[in-house]
């Protein structure tokens, strides 16, 4: 038997709670860049771009 992936995360968390300064400053970075599409972009294309795909579990894409 072997638990699905997100039991193991929570099992055996993989972000320290004592993070480096670089590790940090790049986790700020992508906090920052989580937000929705502005409205004026929507509305200049039409409603074609509505969401960012990057946005949808974030921290699970970062690779850390």
């Amino acid at each position: 038997f072997s638990p699905p992936s997100w039991c193991v995360r929570l099992m055996f968390p993989t972000m320290s709670s004592h993070k480096t300064f670089r590790t940090k400053s790049f986790l700020a970075k992508k906090q920052k860049q989580n937000h929705p599409v502005p409205q004026w972009i929507q509305m200049k294309t039409g409603n074609k771009i509505t969401c960012s795909s990057k946005r949808g579990h974030w921290r699970t894409k970062l690779g850390l």
